[in-house]
């Protein structure tokens, strides 16, 4: 079978340039934010000990150590979920590129947080420049995917908003290099390692300068069919637009000058009931398939699998390039294989997976060679995440809404999101104290239920215009109403 790559066409290389500028400032900072944390978990908690000492005379206990860790790594979350209720109203009001602008800023003042944290002897500091890492991590990657979707093509719709997962797994691959003890993780850099993501913020910062406004925002939400124009014409490199206009103006007389979608009418509407459901479910919750708990306690994980200490640091690393690889070929399988397949498929094989993970890890003292089966099993179910789950939320996400409906649709699925998050932050390492093996079951649920949902109920959506998508999800929105002169557009309640 070959994979075709004629969509790769060299007329769009500013257009690969914007992705390559929205990702570094975008998903890479979730990544590198996921898995840079682990690396100096060691001497973060020895200086939140140190410093707690000098205050009140005394180390924190060790239930209580083990809280402030919980905290640290749970704090992005809160953060992130601020980011994303912003990310529903900032890019209507002030446009994408602004918006990320200022993003770019907040990262900045986190990055310098960290960077002074240890000379001013405050722990809290790091408390609020994960905070606003988070923020700007749930900020970014709402509107990273909508200037993506809103500049790009139909036929590279699918293809290019995918490489918001790449960039994540790059992120996550990039903190792992970088947090080993060879290069960064060490006592006296660890707080400059902490501060790596104010680079990329200063990057994306300087260079969308240089890029336009999304042609979509400009054309729908701002009525400016000349500006828009100008931004095709510049992004893509071709002056036969007809079509894509076409389309544009469709969608824009389907909404009938109504404004961006409050958070309610996406909650009440009857109209994008079961796109909601798919955004909600499959996609927001994706944090409960067990992903982000692999790199949040991979160390504990592979000591839980028999690995020795000294072995440790390089499987996680292996996770990152794994990952990597797996979302990679997945952006060459999506647009033939499709969205609904690749991660519904996906999903039960992750459950499958996990399920005889549960399995090995419960009889690792049996043999020998089942501690090595158990690191097979991990790398398999990072694998088939990349492929499957990780790359197909961020397109189908950008597939499911029309214009006045996708910040406030964002918003919700970066809430479940970050919410879900936070809670397998703060939990997690509990559960697997107290479960041991056994933690896994809890996703297997997620993955399994989530899967079923895909295939048995989502229309597919590749190669499909957002109208067309729309109409397919009314047959399910509707199923068993009376037919509405409209039903495609109309913000009927339940």
């Amino acid at each position: 079978m070959t994979v075709n790559i004629s969509y790769l066409h060299p007329q769009y290389w500013r257009l690969y340039l914007l992705t390559l500028v929205l990702g570094i400032g975008g998903s890479f900072q979730y990544g590198i934010q996921i898995s840079i944390i682990t690396f100096p978990a060691e001497h973060v908690q020895r200086f939140v000990n140190h410093t707690w000492t000098l205050r009140y005379g005394a180390p924190l206990s060790d239930s209580n150590s083990k809280l402030v860790w919980s905290f640290v790594l749970a704090v992005l979350s809160l953060g992130g979920w601020a980011g994303a209720i912003h990310g529903g109203r900032l890019p209507v009001v002030y446009g994408r590129k602004k918006t990320l602008l200022f993003n770019n800023v907040v990262a900045i003042v986190a990055a310098l947080l960290m960077i002074f944290c240890r000379m001013a002897k405050s722990f809290e500091m790091i408390f609020l420049g994960r905070f606003l890492y988070g923020y700007n991590i749930g900020l970014g990657l709402n509107v990273h995917l909508m200037y993506l979707g809103e500049s790009s093509p139909k036929k590279l719709r699918g293809f290019l908003t995918l490489t918001g997962s790449i960039f994540i797994a790059l992120g996550k691959l990039t903190g792992q290099i970088v947090g080993i003890k060879e290069l960064m993780g060490t006592e006296e850099l660890w707080p400059y390692l902490l501060a790596l993501s104010g680079v990329p913020a200063v990057l994306q910062f300087v260079t969308l300068q240089f890029f336009p406004e999304a042609p979509r925002y400009l054309y729908i939400d701002k009525g400016d069919t000349e500006g828009a124009k100008q931004a095709l014409q510049w992004l893509w490199q071709e002056d036969n637009l007809k079509v894509e206009l076409e389309d544009m103006q469709e969608e824009r007389e389907s909404t009938r000058g109504e404004e961006a979608k409050t958070l309610r009418d996406a909650l009440t509407s009857r109209s994008v009931r079961w796109q909601i459901l798919t955004l909600a479910l499959p996609c927001g919750g994706i944090q409960f398939c067990g992903i982000n708990a692999l790199y949040f306690y991979a160390f504990d994980i592979f000591h839980e699998s028999g690995v020795p200490e000294n072995q440790i640091q390089h499987l996680a690393l292996g996770i990152g390039a794994t990952e990597l690889t797996a979302v990679a070929l997945c952006s060459f399988l999506i647009e033939r294989i499709g969205r609904k397949k690749l991660m519904g498929y996906g999903y039960l094989t992750m459950g499958v997976t996990m399920t005889v993970l549960t399995v090995t890890l419960s009889l690792k003292h049996l043999n020998s060679w089942i501690p090595y089966l158990n690191i097979a099993l991990i790398f398999c179910v990072i694998c088939v995440y990349g492929l499957g789950p990780c790359g197909v939320s961020m397109a189908l996400s950008a597939d499911l809404f029309l214009q006045a409906w996708r910040p406030s649709a964002y918003v919700i699925s970066g809430t479940i999101n970050w919410l879900s998050m936070f809670m397998v932050g703060m939990l997690f390492g509990y559960v697997v104290d107290d479960l041991g093996p056994f933690c896994f079951l809890i996703f297997v649920a997620y993955t399994i239920s989530s899967g079923a949902f895909l295939l048995g109920f989502v229309p597919e959506t590749k190669g499909r215009t957002m109208v067309e998508i729309t109409q397919d999800f009314d047959r399910l929105n509707y199923k068993n109403s009376a037919p509405l002169t409209s039903p495609t557009y109309c913000s009927t309640k339940f």
